[in-house]
């Protein structure tokens, strides 16, 4: 079996349009949630990446489909538990706060803070992809509240192993790119 890099998050933060960049393969995105239903898989050297599809909400979706959706994620996270090398999370790096200040309103646990605890307790080696920094005013503030919602103590700057803030619908990627290329070099991929 292949070791995976396995890109996961809310659906329409732009997983899709990153596993392009990372990968060179076109894969079909949208702009609306839900265009990814089961996950896509490139093969680059000695390393699998796949591209799962999105969870949460999703407009036009019932609420049995989203429920099956999030099963298959957490199944296949568990299945695969011994060949991941490195889980990304993609997050909506302007919207993240937000929605999750929402949800603790509501006295619930943000969806993305349980998935980063989920894969964290797998022991598996997470990084966020804080993606469209470009829509974020103030980045390192925003970066402290992410690092502060995932337990982490800000300043995010020394998380860089586990914070990598990118645009990927502009290509700017390389924060993730390094955190990928020390991981298989940590991990001989």
């Amino acid at each position: 079996m292949a070791p995976e890099i396995v890109l996961i998050g809310r659906s329409n933060v732009g997983k899709s349009t990153l596993f392009r960049h990372l990968t060179g393969k076109k894969v079909r995105v949208g702009r609306r949630p839900g265009v990814t239903v089961s996950p896509a898989r490139v093969r680059l050297g000695n390393t699998v990446y796949v591209d799962m599809p999105g969870y949460g909400f999703m407009r036009g979706a019932d609420r049995i489909s989203q429920e099956r959706t999030k099963d298959f994620i957490v199944g296949y996270f568990e299945e695969k538990v011994e060949e991941i090398l490195l889980a990304i999370q993609v997050i909506d790096a302007g919207s993240f706060i937000e929605i999750a200040d929402r949800w603790e309103g509501r006295g619930e646990v943000p969806l993305e803070v349980e998935l980063f605890e989920f894969l964290s307790d797998l022991d598996l080696a997470v990084v966020v992809a804080a993606n469209k920094m470009d829509r974020v005013d103030d980045p390192d503030k925003t970066l402290d509240g992410i690092c502060e919602l995932l337990g982490m103590l800000p300043p995010w700057r020394q998380w860089r192993d586990n914070i990598a803030p990118i645009t990927a619908k502009k290509g700017e990627i390389e924060p993730l790119r390094e955190v990928i290329k020390s991981t298989l070099q940590r991990r001989g991929g």
